[in-house]
């Protein structure tokens, strides 16, 4: 080889092995720039059980899309809990990162007209996101307490609502105020309805479910709704239905959604969207009737997916979806009609679990539970150990790069590691499970041990065996159980499941507490 070509030759191979250096340069220049916050759209369904998604459960008599597309395109979590097993509370803690049994709620749920159970100066998911640049909104259904203008006998619905979700961190509300058989039904809009709730209404026959309905006819007294229905009369709007909550609840959200994200300076946005669907009354669309093969239950489910479809398809067509984080989850497990839907369909609202709605058992609050953010986490992927919607707060908080306060979110561990690697374990704090009786339980690994309360002893589980609950061996591993007890015990007396100050819960002790003396 001459020198001239051997010279050539050695040039071209020093100039490829710089530009390849350059490239790894740059490379990692592009990797290492963080990814502006993420815009977060938290869908919150009520009362959908983890086998009403046909991706989690296979033998599910209806398809459920737009829910297999989150499976597919984000991370699913196998082992994923509500905070509690019925609405009010689990929606404290989905809210503030903190259990809603740390609260003067030890059992059951809000009436629509209520003190708001979030304490002001409290931190919630949207304080938490509009002190860091967010614009922030809530559309569907509350549940959480309002102060309504004057009584239900003397209202004057020219002054505004207070201690509502405007007052608790969003910038824009629109929706209802609980679950539709509490009444003052109305499509609120900030602090007032359009149309305000100045007739009287009841519970009538459901041609679909074995439940009932909120429609007109409507009366203009409570004591006219109980001549006609047969029960005293409860506040709606003239123009309220209840099949319509689905369809308002996603335009609004969309109509949003795509005011902020036109604006010069836009801002990211936290659009927070609990849908009032599964939960009774059971009432699709015509459009979805004869869908699926679980009767007007699937049928219902199916017109939920169908608007869980559409802002997925709508984040597409606005170029939103590659950095915006989409979170779905249910509020606790499904109602008693799972069992009747076992019965009549082979449909199992809650797959292989035991129980639903209301129970300490998994049933009760293993649910449904996706996260999707093409920009940040892998597709296709599970992580498989357990996790709950408390720990929402935190995780926002990791995103941002903040520290939470000792007294925020005191149950909130960040799943951010998680979504970055789902095959690892994050070996977090115990999870606490609570029932609508009060009965609490302790998740810490395979391992569940249910606390005693009344007639029920103590019953302890290892889920990795037997995820059915099906044998109580409680007994035959003491000390397992004298380690969970220790644990729960601290968890409670501590006020926070994390590391941090202790915090005080809201009551100091409870009869609830039968394994801690007063």
């Amino acid at each position: 080889m001459n020198a001239i070509k051997f010279f050539r030759i050695q040039s071209v191979s020093i100039f490829l092995l710089f530009s390849l250096l350059l490239g790894c340069s740059k490379k990692e220049v592009v990797e290492e720039t963080p990814l502006p916050n993420p815009n977060i759209i938290l869908i919150y369904t009520d009362d959908q059980g983890y086998g009403d998604a046909s991706n989690l459960n296979p033998g599910a008599k209806f398809k459920t899309p737009a829910l297999d597309r989150l499976a597919a395109e984000g991370l699913t979590f196998t082992d994923g809990h509500c905070s509690d097993t019925v609405c009010t509370p689990s929606r404290y803690g989905l809210l503030t990162g903190r259990y809603s049994w740390r609260t003067h709620l030890k059992r059951g749920v809000f009436t629509a007209e209520k003190p708001c159970l979030i304490e002001d100066g409290r931190m919630t998911l949207a304080s938490l996101l509009g002190d860091n640049g967010y614009d922030t909104a809530m559309v569907g259904k509350w549940h959480l307490g309002m102060d309504f203008p004057g009584t239900p006998k003397d209202r004057d619905w020219s002054q505004p609502v207070q201690d509502m979700p405007l007052d608790k961190g969003f910038d824009y509300f629109y929706g209802v105020p609980a679950s539709l058989n509490y009444g003052i039904l109305a499509w609120f809009e900030g602090r007032y309805a359009a149309v305000p709730p100045t007739v009287f209404t009841a519970k009538k026959p459901n041609d679909r479910h074995m439940d009932y309905r909120i429609m007109p006819p409507y009366q203009n007294t409570p004591e006219e709704t109980k001549e006609v229905v047969g029960t005293q009369g409860m506040e709606v709007a003239p123009d309220f239905i209840d099949n319509q909550c689905l369809t308002r609840f996603t335009d609004k959200a969309i109509e949003w959604i795509t005011d902020q994200t036109q604006a010069e300076a836009s801002k990211p946005f936290f659009m927070y969207l609990p849908f009032t669907s599964p939960h009774y009354p059971v009432c699709p669309l015509p459009e979805f009737w004869g869908q699926g093969e679980a009767g007007g239950y699937g049928e219902f489910m199916i017109e939920t997916d169908y608007h869980v479809g559409r802002i997925l398809d709508f984040l597409d067509k606005r170029g939103l979806a590659e950095n915006t984080l989409v979170i779905f989850t249910s509020d606790n497990g499904p109602e008693r009609s799972w069992e009747q839907r076992i019965e009549e369909f082979d449909h199992d609202s809650s797959h292989i679990y035991r129980e639903g709605k209301r129970s300490i058992y998994e049933g009760g609050h293993r649910v449904p539970f996706y996260m999707r953010w093409p920009a940040r986490i892998p597709a296709g992927q599970s992580y498989n150990h357990p996790v709950g919607q408390t720990d929402l707060l935190a995780t926002f908080a990791d995103i941002l790069g903040v520290a939470l306060p000792d007294e925020a979110g005191e149950d909130s561990v960040s799943l951010l590691p998680a979504l970055d690697n789902p095959s690892i374990n994050l070996n977090r704090a115990p999870i606490i499970n609570h029932a609508m009786n009060g009965r609490y339980a302790i998740r810490e690994g395979d391992w569940k041990l249910i606390l005693p309360n009344g007639d029920n002893q103590r019953e302890l589980y290892n889920l990795s065996d037997d995820p059915g609950e099906e044998t109580n061996i409680f007994g035959q591993q003491p000390g397992i159980e004298k380690q969970l007890e220790e644990r729960i015990t601290t968890i409670v007396k501590n006020g926070r499941t994390t590391s941090g100050a202790p915090q005080s819960n809201d009551v100091p002790w409870w009869p609830d507490l039968t394994w801690i003396s007063n």
